[in-house]
């Protein structure tokens, strides 16, 4: 079996070869949709038509891996530099300006100098720690309309407070940015079935209707890609920075590590499972092979190709 260190190799050298042959890339436009807290059990057994039509009619995997240590700072940091925590050293999990900004390059950082327009939406204010200078275009996270909410990330007495934006706001900024700027690469978090699993557990009756809550937050985004005329040119990677169980999610037992990932848009397999193993770090690595764009650094993950055309 080929470990992370021997498919980063591989990868680099196939993505260079297919540059320096003048490769197009795959698509124009990629959307990275986090939904925070997705354990994909409690997701099938939840109203989201959105997301199951999307994976359905694309590429998906509901057994995909996320980080050690299963949080949602450092597991989104992976998903958007595509290096696990050791590389990165975001170690913490809360907005905490005195740590400074994440070590290595994001894809956004790629995504600019190839000569790309770069956007985030989040739900979360502590993603300020991704932002590089020069790297995102446009960084949205509404304080005004941030609910405070306590938790505890592994279900215990030890409890924070963290401003959460629902997802319905975030999808609507997000929605009307997309149309009329059109952004090569944006990324878009919705933070609702992790707000509600803190507080009410995972799996609880209001946290299943805050999952169908994300999925039309979902319809929202996909309306909003058609709208700007860009559906033939994009694809849309869904994911999750972790599952949970309890009321936490940072056990490391499988229902906060596994989760799900989707493939939807230009050239996906249509009705595809993909059977290889997926980690979070591919999904850095994805977003940058299908922009054509060379990683900064040598990645922990590899582009999930397989389910591509």
């Amino acid at each position: 079996m080929i470990g992370y260190l021997g498919r980063s190799v591989i990868c680099a050298l196939a993505l260079s070869l297919a540059l320096a042959a003048g490769a197009a890339p795959h698509a124009t436009h990629v959307f990275i949709i986090s939904i925070d807290g997705g354990n994909p059990e409690i997701m099938l057994n939840s109203r989201m038509p959105v997301l199951k039509k999307l994976a359905a009619g694309g590429a998906h995997t509901w057994r995909a891996q996320t980080i050690v240590p299963s949080l949602t700072l450092p597991a989104h940091t992976s998903m958007l530099t595509g290096v696990r925590q050791d590389q990165h050293q975001v170690t913490w999990n809360n907005l905490s300006p005195t740590n400074g900004l994440v070590r290595v390059p994001t894809i956004f950082a790629a995504a600019r100098a190839a000569g790309f327009s770069t956007a985030m939406f989040v739900g979360k204010e502590k993603f300020r720690h991704l932002l590089l200078p020069g790297t995102v275009d446009v960084f949205s996270y509404d304080r005004d309309a941030a609910v405070d909410v306590a938790k505890s990330e592994s279900g215990g007495a030890n409890v924070k407070k963290e401003g959460n934006v629902l997802a319905k706001v975030v999808a609507a900024e997000a929605a009307d940015y997309i149309v009329k700027n059109k952004p090569n690469l944006c990324f878009i978090h919705f933070a609702d079935p992790d707000t509600i699993g803190h507080t009410l557990g995972w799996g609880s009756p209001e946290q299943i209707k805050g999952f169908a809550d994300t999925d039309a937050a979902l319809g929202i985004i996909l309306k909003a890609i058609r709208r700007a005329h860009i559906e033939k040119d994009s694809v849309i990677l869904i994911s999750a920075d972790h599952g949970g169980h309890g009321r936490g999610h940072s056990q490391g037992t499988p229902a906060d590590m596994t989760i799900p990932w989707i493939a939807w848009g230009k050239d996906v397999r249509p009705h595809f499972e993909i059977t290889v193993p997926v980690n979070t770090c591919d999904t850095a690595a994805t977003a940058l092979w299908l922009l054509g764009v060379q990683p900064l650094i040598s990645l922990d993950g590899v582009p999930v190709s397989s389910a591509f055309e």
